[in-house]
C-alpha cells in the first residue's frame, strides 16, 4: 500500500492480505481501496467479510458519506440482521427511492427503529413508502396508527387485514362504522366476513337498521344464527348425555351392596366358635399359673 505504484497488484494483494494476523491492517487496506481504487471495494470486501466487524465498516463509511459503494456489501451480510446494516440499507433504498427493495428488507430483517422508520416514510411523496410505514405500525402492534394511515391513502384492504390481525373488537367496530359512513357497501361486506369473529351480532343488526344494509347483511346474519343454532344443540345434546351418564352412575350406586355384600359386623352374633372369655375373680381375672393339681386336697 505504501508503493502502490510500482507494487500493487488487486489479487495478489486480496491473496495475501487475508493471511494478515493483525486486524488493523484490514481496515487500512479498505481505507486504501476506498481512496486508490473505489471500484474494485466491493471485491475486497468480500474476502474480507468473515475477518471485519460489519458494524466498524459502516461506520467508517458512514463517516466519510461513502454508503453506496459498499451497498452490495452490506445487501451480503444483511442476513446477519445487524441494526447498523438495516439501518445502513434502509436508509440507501429511501435516497434510492427503491420501495419494492424496502419492502422485502422492513419484513425480512427485523433489528431496525420500527418507529422512528415508520415515522419518516409516512411523510413520502409516494404512497407506497406510506404503505410500507403502515406495515410497520402493525408490525408494532399500533394498530390506530396503522389503520389511519391506509384510511388516508385509501388502501382499505390493508386497513381491513389491519383490523382483522388486531383481534380487538373496539378497533374493528371502528372501522366498521366508518365504512357505512363513508358509504363504503363493498368494503363493510369485507369487514363482515374478514372480522366475522370480531363482530357483535347486536352492532351489524343496528347498522343494518339505521342504514338500509339489510341485503348485505343478511348472509351474515343467517350464517351467525345456522352457528348458533348449531351450538346450541351440540350443547343439548352434551347434557342429556351428561344426564343419562349421571343417571346410570346412581343407579349403579344404588344397586351396589354395602361392604362388598356382606352384613355388618355389628349386626352378626357372637361367633359359634368364639371362646368364653376366663372367669374373673373379686373383679379380678384369673391369671394361668402352670400348676396342674392332680386331684383333692393334693391327693390322687
Amino acid at each position: 500500500m505504501e508503493r502502490a505504484a510500482d507494487a500493487w497488484e488487486h489479487h495478489s494483494f486480496k491473496d495475501t492480505v487475508v493471511k494478515v494476523a493483525n486486524l488493523e491492517i484490514y481496515y487500512k487496506a479498505l481505507n486504501f481501496y476506498l481512496q486508490e481504487q473505489p471500484s474494485l471495494l466491493t471485491d475486497l470486501l468480500q474476502a474480507l467479510t468473515p475477518r471485519i466487524d460489519v458494524n466498524r465498516v459502516v461506520r467508517m463509511f458512514e463517516k466519510s458519506d461513502n454508503i453506496p459503494l459498499i451497498k452490495p456489501f452490506l445487501l451480503n451480510v444483511q442476513s446477519q440482521n445487524k441494526r447498523a446494516v438495516n439501518d445502513a440499507i434502509n436508509d440507501l433504498l429511501i435516497e434510492e427511492e427503491d420501495y419494492k427493495t424496502l419492502r422485502d428488507s422492513v419484513e425480512n430483517y427485523d433489528n431496525y427503529e420500527a418507529v422512528a422508520l415508520a415515522q419518516r416514510l409516512e411523510k413520502h411523496d409516494l404512497v407506497f413508502f406510506r404503505q410500507i410505514a403502515a406495515n410497520i405500525y402493525r408490525k408494532s402492534k399500533r394498530w390506530d396508527k396503522s389503520i389511519a394511515l391506509s384510511k388516508q391513502d385509501k388502501l382499505f384492504k390493508d386497513a381491513i387485514e389491519t383490523a382483522a390481525m388486531s383481534g380487538k373488537g373496539e378497533v374493528v367496530e371502528e372501522l366498521l362504522r366508518y365504512f357505512v359512513d363513508i358509504g363504503s357497501r363493498e368494503c363493510f361486506v369485507g369487514m363482515l366476513y374478514a372480522c366475522y369473529d370480531l363482530i357483535p351480532l347486536h352492532v351489524v343488526m343496528e347498522l343494518s337498521w339505521r342504514h338500509g344494509l339489510n341485503d348485505f347483511t343478511m348472509p351474515f346474519m343467517i350464517n351467525y344464527m345456522s352457528q348458533q343454532a348449531m351450538a346450541i344443540d351440540q350443547l343439548k345434546k352434551d347434557n342429556e348425555e351428561r344426564k343419562s351418564k349421571e343417571t346410570t352412575q346412581k343407579t349403579e350406586q344404588d344397586n351396589t351392596p354395602i361392604l362388598g355384600g356382606s352384613r355388618l359386623m355389628l349386626t352378626q352374633g357372637p361367633a359359634a366358635s368364639a371362646a368364653s372369655p376366663a372367669p374373673y375373680s373379686n373383679g379380678v381375672m384369673a391369671q394361668p399359673t402352670g400348676f396342674q393339681p392332680t386331684g383333692f386336697g393334693g391327693f390322687r
